[in-house]
C-alpha cells in the first residue's frame, strides 16, 4: 500500500493510505467509509475535467467498494453520479444512475433526479417517458411518491400533451398516497374539457349512454351532459375510495420515523410498526401492494433477519413465484445478513433443495462453513442433505470429515460425535454401532453437555421389557455415574440430568429404585454438607473427608480468598467460593435446556 499513488498531495495520499487502512481493519465500520469518501471526493480540492487520472481512479475505487458495501444508500449514488457527470459526461452519471436504481429500485428520490437528469440531458421524449415509466413501475405505488409524480407531469407539461397528463392523473388517483387529494382536484378539473372516451373505458361508456337514452334524453348535447355529470360522480367515488385506503395506511405511514436506510439500529417501535403494516397489508390481499410495502420495509429493517424470512416465506405462499423467493434469499445471504448469522442461509439451502437443486444447497453449506468452520447447524443440515440425496453413508461421511477438521473445535467435536451416533441409532436402527460411538469417545468430551445430555437420552429411550428393563438400567445407570463423578460438567447440569435420572428410576426401576432415589435427592437437592460426591469432586486426593477436614477448619465452608488484584480486574471474590461449593451458574439463558431442546428437535 505505501506504493500505491492516489493522487492529490502528499498530505492527502497520506490520509488516504490511513483511511483504507482503518476501513480494511473494520469494514463493518460506516464512519470510517464515510471520511474516506469525503477524503476522495476533496482530492485536488474537488475532482472535475482537469482533475488528473490518479484522482479520478482512487475516488472511483472508493465509490464502487463503499456502494457495493452499502449499496441502499440513494444520496451517494446521486453525487457519484454528480461527480461522474462533471468529470465524464452524461454516458458515464446515467451508468451510474442505472446501477443506483439496480440496487435501491425503490427509491422515489433516486428514480426522481434520475429522471430529472434525463430530462435535461436528452431530446428524445420517447426514451425519457419510457424511463419514467419505469420509474412509475418501481415507485408509483408509494405513499410519499408525489414528487416523483409532479416530475412526470412536469414533463409532459413542457410538452403541451394534455392527453398524456390526464392519462397520469387518472393512474395516479387510484393510488394511495400522502398528497392523493391535490391530484385528484386536478384530475376532476381537466375531465371537464378532455373527451368522452378519455374519460372511461368503451363498454363502460356504451353502457351509461344507453341509460341515459333509456332515461329519455336524445338531443347529444343533454345526452354529453348527463353522461359528464355521471362521469364525475364516479370519479368522487374513485376519490372516496382513495381517501378510505389513504386513510386506513395514515395510522403506519405516520409513525415511520426513518424510511431511508442506515446502519443504526431502529426502536421496537419502528419495528413493531413495520410488524403490523405488513400484517394490514397482507390481510388487504392486494399482492402489488404488499410486495412493494416488503420491498420498502426492507430498505430500512435490511440488517433485520426477521423481515427476510418473513418475506420469503410470505412469497413462497404466492403460486409461481419461486424466482423471486431465490431472488429474495440471495439479496439477503449475499448483501445484509452477515455470515455470523447464518440461518438465512441454511434456509435459502432448504429452498434450493425443495426445488430439486440439492447441488446448489450443500454449496451454500459449504460456503458457510468456509467463513465458520465447526458450525454445528450447518454441518448437522449439510448432514441430513446428504442423507436425503445420497444416503446414510454419505451423512456418516460429512460428520467424519468435520469432526477431522483441523479448525472444528473439541466442543463442535463432541456435539458432531453425537449427531453421528444419533444417525446410526435413528436412521441405521443400530443402537449398538451407536452405542459403541459414545463408548469411544466419552473421554475425550468430558466437558460437553450436547454429548452427555445425547448420550444419557439414547440410554433412556431404548426399547425393552420385563426381561430386559435391569440390563438395560444397568447401561443408563453407568451413563448417569459417569456423568456425576468423571464429567466435568457444570453441577446445576449434573442436577438437571440427575432428575431425568430419578424420574426414570420412579416410573421404570425395580425394587430398590425408591433407595437410589432418595440418595440422588439427598446429593443434588440437599445442603452441601451432604452431598458427598460434590464434596469428592471438591477434594484434591478425591477423598469427601478431606473436603470434610476443610469445612471444620474453614467454619463450615471451604472460604473465600480475598485477591485485591483480581477484583481491580472486575472479578469477584466469591467466584472461587461458588466452584468450590459445586454450585457454578450456568448462563442466564439456560444453556442445559437450550441444548435438551436441541436434543428433542
Amino acid at each position: 500500500m505505501a506504493d500505491i499513488n492516489y493522487g492529490g498531495t502528499d498530505e492527502e495520499n497520506t490520509e488516504l493510505k490511513s483511511l483504507n487502512a482503518e476501513v480494511a481493519e473494520e469494514p463493518d465500520n460506516f464512519e470510517h467509509w464515510e471520511k474516506l469518501v469525503r477524503a476522495a471526493e476533496s482530492l485536488e480540492g474537488g475532482l472535475n475535467r482537469n482533475s488528473s487520472p490518479q484522482s479520478i481512479s482512487t475516488t472511483r475505487d472508493v465509490y464502487d467498494r463503499f456502494l457495493a458495501k452499502f449499496p441502499l444508500l440513494f444520496g451517494y449514488w446521486k453525487k457519484y453520479a454528480d461527480m461522474e457527470f462533471s468529470i465524464a459526461g452524461t454516458e458515464a452519471a446515467e451508468m451510474v444512475y442505472e446501477r443506483g436504481v439496480a440496487s435501491i429500485s425503490n427509491s422515489v428520490d433516486l428514480w426522481t433526479n434520475y429522471c430529472a437528469f434525463k430530462v435535461e440531458t436528452s431530446h428524445d421524449n420517447d426514451v425519457i417517458r419510457e424511463l419514467f415509466e419505469r420509474g412509475a413501475t418501481s415507485v408509483g405505488l408509494d405513499f410519499l411518491a408525489h414528487p416523483f409524480w409532479d416530475k412526470y407531469l412536469e414533463f409532459e407539461e413542457r410538452l403541451d400533451a394534455s392527453d398524456k397528463i390526464f392519462a397520469i392523473l387518472d393512474r395516479v388517483v387510484h393510488i394511495p398516497m400522502h398528497q392523493y387529494a391535490r391530484y385528484f382536484e386536478r384530475y376532476r378539473q381537466l375531465a371537464q374539457s378532455r373527451p368522452l372516451p378519455e374519460l372511461l373505458p368503451a363498454e363502460t361508456l356504451q353502457q351509461f349512454r344507453h341509460d341515459v337514452e333509456t332515461e329519455g334524453h336524445s338531443v347529444e348535447v343533454d345526452i354529453e351532459r348527463e353522461l359528464r355529470v355521471r362521469i364525475d360522480n364516479l370519479h368522487l367515488e374513485i376519490f372516496s375510495r382513495t381517501q378510505t385506503e389513504t386513510t386506513k395506511r395514515w395510522t403506519y405511514e405516520s409513525e415511520i420515523k426513518r424510511p431511508y436506510f442506515h446502519v443504526t439500529e431502529l426502536d421496537e417501535a419502528q419495528l413493531v410498526n413495520w410488524r403490523k403494516y405488513l400484517d394490514f397489508e397482507e390481510v388487504e390481499g392486494d399482492y402489488a401492494r404488499a410486495q412493494f410495502l416488503y420491498e420498502r420495509c426492507l430498505v430500512t429493517c435490511a440488517y433485520y433477519d426477521e423481515f427476510w424470512f418473513r418475506y420469503a416465506r410470505w412469497m413462497l405462499a404466492q403460486k409461481g413465484k419461486e424466482e423471486e423467493v431465490r431472488n429474495i434469499y440471495q439479496r439477503a445471504s449475499m448483501l445484509y445478513a452477515p455470515m455470523s448469522r447464518p440461518a438465512i442461509r441454511i434456509q435459502f439451502a432448504l429452498f434450493e433443495e425443495m426445488s430439486g437443486r440439492a447441488d446448489v444447497a450443500a454449496d451454500i453449506y459449504r460456503a458457510i462453513l468456509i467463513t465458520l468452520p465447526g458450525h454445528i447447524e450447518t454441518i448437522v443440515g449439510l448432514a441430513n442433505l446428504q442423507r436425503r440425496v445420497a444416503g446414510l453413508e454419505a451423512a456418516l461421511e460429512v460428520y467424519r470429515e468435520q469432526i477431522d477438521h483441523r479448525e472444528t473445535d473439541i466442543y463442535a467435536k463432541a456435539a458432531l460425535v453425537a449427531e453421528s451416533a444419533r444417525l446410526l441409532w435413528k436412521i441405521k436402527g443400530s443402537a449398538t454401532e451407536a452405542r459403541q460411538v459414545f463408548e469411544k469417545n466419552q473421554h475425550w468430551y468430558l466437558d460437553s453437555r450436547p454429548f452427555w445430555i445425547n448420550y444419557l437420552f439414547f440410554e433412556l429411550e431404548q426399547p425393552t421389557s420385563a426381561e430386559t428393563e435391569q440390563a438395560q438400567h444397568a447401561k443408563i445407570k453407568q451413563v448417569h455415574d459417569s456423568i456425576r463423578r468423571k464429567s466435568h460438567l457444570p453441577p446445576l447440569t449434573i442436577k438437571d440430568l440427575t432428575h431425568y435420572y430419578m424420574v426414570y428410576l420412579l416410573e421404570r426401576g425395580g425394587k430398590e429404585a425408591a433407595k437410589e432415589y432418595l440418595v440422588l435427592d439427598k446429593e443434588v437437592n440437599g445442603p452441601f454438607s451432604v452431598q458427598s460426591t460434590n464434596k469428592a469432586k471438591l477434594a484434591v486426593d478425591g477423598l469427601e473427608s478431606s473436603t470434610n477436614r476443610r469445612l471444620l477448619a474453614e467454619n463450615g465452608h471451604p472460604g473465600v480468598e480475598v485477591d485485591e488484584a483480581a477484583i481491580r480486574r472486575g472479578e469477584t471474590p466469591y467466584t472461587k467460593y461458588y466452584q468450590q461449593q459445586g454450585e457454578q451458574p450456568v448462563p442466564a439463558n439456560g444453556q442445559v435446556r437450550e441444548a435438551l431442546t436441541t436434543y428433542n428437535e
